[in-house]
């Protein structure tokens, strides 16, 4: 059994490492570091806790049982999934931490005399308090990030679902939840419990369905914030100080994450957490209503204006995470240096579907790293460029978020792709991006679309080059 100062110094010492994980993951040259540093960090915690439990308990047995299946789980549904899948994989990822809390919520309301937390009907006030916020928070990330995942994956339209006073029924609910939290430390009365975690799990749903496809990345982020300060609240509850040491870092790094992308998108940080408060209606302005022409070309047409082009900038998107163009873009552009085009990459914040989706991707194909710039760094090199090169980015391209105050898209910060010589826009059809609108970019005058799956154009490209 250790001692409960010993238990301390190496739960401190897991938190020291979790901080120096987030210090590597922030750059792709230390991200493999700071990977490493978060795996030795959490098998400490998990190694300690479990070592603390002091004999082979039935309980104790439950316990390897238990995790020998859900990290083996883990560890296959990670090796299977693809990047473009990603996002879906974190969004179902955070519902389990969300519910996860509501289960241990649940299980020291009902045996607070396990957890030293008192007798039934007799539980300490502070908590009481902890187990509640911890339980409303995860029952509100769990469907959160249901409806997240649904909307990423397509099963449910990626467009906000809004009706008549909806944020003002949020708004009630969220009062109720502090009252209800309130009485039940008052009277500790069973009903108030178990409304507190159904409530939550109602607003969970209300407050993400009203949030449209283009603030799904910011969605994403936030959801991981919660489900950090609700494995923080229930830390409290269990006084694991790992667990409220972890919950701290992801619940305010998150938040961090959200506040810049939300920054970076021209959206309101307090909007989005509030599910899309203040959002207008999603108009129709944008979208298609009648055909117009656009130019459209082919491999050898690509190939001709970037083998005369003196700079080149890359735009990867979603398009290029579906085809696993990456590897074939590398390639490509391989062969351009090699006949004296500079080429550079540009990065939208929000490109793809979440934080940091195309720096990985570009990472996996061995791009080097002083070739990627992020949206501010480059964004008026294009002006100055011959050839945009585009596979995919649609939202972050289209300048009608410049243009249109109607648009749902409007405000939020675009790589300035139109004001390059040439634009080449590797897209399968003219279907409209996930914000649902089309790209007023695709009939510039200056704009040549390439019609096919981006891996195939890009192959093809490299044998006309």
């Amino acid at each position: 059994m250790i001692s409960a100062n010993v238990l301390a110094v190496f739960y401190l010492i897991s938190g020291v490492l979790f901080i120096l994980a987030l210090r590597g993951l922030s750059s792709p040259e230390t991200s493999r570091q700071g990977n490493l540093f978060g795996i030795i960090g959490m098998a400490l915690a998990i190694g300690v806790t479990i070592v603390s439990a002091g004999n082979f308990s039935t309980g104790f047995l439950y316990l390897i049982i238990l995790l020998l299946i859900g990290g083996s789980i883990g560890a296959f549904i990670a090796f299977k999934i693809p990047m473009t899948a990603m996002p879906e994989l974190v969004a179902g990822f955070h519902s389990l931490v969300g519910l996860a809390a509501v289960f241990v919520a649940v299980s020291a309301f009902l045996n607070p005399e396990v957890f030293n937390l008192g007798t039934p009907r007799n539980i300490k006030i502070a908590s009481l308090i902890e187990m509640s916020l911890g339980a409303a928070i995860g029952a509100i990330t769990f469907t959160g990030s249901i409806i997240a995942f649904l909307k990423l994956r397509g099963i449910m339209s990626g467009s906000p679902i809004t009706f008549f006073g909806q944020h003002y029924l949020n708004l009630t609910l969220g009062l109720f939840l502090a009252g209800l939290i309130f009485y039940l430390c008052k009277t500790q009365v069973d009903t108030f419990f178990w409304t507190i975690i159904l409530i939550s799990f109602l607003l969970g749903i209300l407050l993400i369905i009203p949030i449209g496809g283009a603030d799904m990345p910011v969605v994403i982020s936030m959801l991981n914030s919660y489900s950090g300060w609700a494995a923080a609240g229930i830390g409290f509850t269990l006084e694991n100080t790992a667990l409220i040491i972890t919950g701290a870092l992801v619940g305010s790094s998150g938040a961090i994450l959200s506040y810049i992308m939300c920054k970076g998108m021209n959206r309101s940080f307090f909007n989005v957490i509030l599910g899309g408060w203040g959002a207008t209606e999603q108009s129709s302005s944008g979208k298609s209503k009648e055909q117009k022409p656009v130019k459209s070309g082919n491999a050898d047409d690509a190939a001709f204006l970037m083998k005369n082009a003196s700079s080149v900038i890359i735009v990867p998107g979603y398009g290029m995470a579906v085809a696993q163009a990456q590897h074939a873009l590398r390639e490509m552009v391989d062969v351009l240096k090699k006949n004296g085009v500079k080429v550079s990459y540009a990065i939208h914040p929000v490109a793809g579907r979440m934080p940091g989706h195309m720096n990985v991707l570009l990472a996996e194909a061995n791009v080097p790293y002083d070739e990627v710039f992020e949206l501010d760094e480059i964004n008026n090199d294009f002006a100055n460029c011959d050839v945009a090169y585009v596979i995919g980015a649609n939202d972050v391209t289209n300048p009608i978020a410049k243009t249109d105050p109607q648009s749902p898209i409007y405000g939020m910060p675009i790589l300035d792709v139109e004001k390059s010589k040439s634009v080449l826009f590797v897209k399968r059809s003219l279907s409209p991006g996930y914000a649902g609108i089309d790209n007023d970019l695709f009939y510039r005058d200056n704009t040549l679309m390439l019609f096919a799956d981006a891996k195939k154009m890009t192959e093809d490209i490299i044998k006309s080059l």
